[in-house]
C-alpha cells in the first residue's frame, strides 16, 4: 500500500507543475466578407523553424475538407488526435470565430509563432495566410490575413 501512495504522490507532483505552466489564450478570427460558404479554418502552432507543433483550432466539421488547410494538413498529418476536442462549425463570411485554449507557458517568448490556414468550397485556399509571433508584446495586436481573414489577434 505504500508503493501505492508513493507512485501516486509522485505522478501528482509530476503533472501539476505542468498543468499550472499553461494558461488560457484566447484566438479571435474576424472574416472578411465575401461570397461562397463558410470558411474552414486550421489555427495552429509551429516551432521558430516552421515545424508544426500543435493545432489550437480547427473550425469545419467535415474533416474531408481538411486537406484543403495545406500547411497545416501535412504537418498534422491530419490525425483526428490532433483535432479531437478542438474543432467546431465552420465560419460565415463577415463572421468572428473566438475560443478560449490552454497554451503551455514555454511557448510564449521562445520563438513559436500562430498560423493560421483558411479555405473555402469553390474559393481560393490560403495555407499560412495569417503568421504572428507567439509573445506577450504582441497579445491583443490584430494582424491582417492574406485572404478571408479580416484580421486574428490572441489575448493572454
Amino acid at each position: 500500500m505504500n508503493k501505492t501512495v508513493l507512485a501516486i504522490c509522485l505522478a501528482s507532483a509530476l503533472a501539476l507543475p505542468g498543468m499550472v505552466q499553461a494558461k488560457p489564450i484566447t484566438l479571435t478570427t474576424q472574416l472578411k466578407s465575401y461570397g461562397g460558404d463558410g470558411a474552414y479554418l486550421a489555427i495552429y502552432v509551429t516551432d521558430a523553424n516552421g515545424q508544426y507543433q500543435k493545432t489550437l483550432w480547427v473550425a469545419g466539421k467535415k474533416s474531408k475538407y481538411y486537406k484543403n488547410l495545406r500547411d497545416w494538413a501535412r504537418g498534422s498529418g491530419m490525425k483526428p488526435s490532433e483535432f479531437d476536442g478542438v474543432s467546431g462549425a465552420s465560419v460565415g463570411s463577415g463572421r468572428t470565430l473566438k475560443v478560449t485554449v490552454e497554451l503551455a507557458d514555454a511557448l510564449i517568448d521562445a520563438g513559436y509563432e500562430i498560423r493560421v490556414d483558411t479555405a473555402v468550397e469553390d474559393g481560393r485556399d490560403n495555407p499560412a495566410e495569417v503568421r504572428v509571433p507567439l509573445s506577450a508584446a504582441g497579445a491583443g495586436t490584430p494582424t491582417a490575413g492574406r485572404g478571408y481573414v479580416q484580421s486574428f489577434a490572441y489575448d493572454m
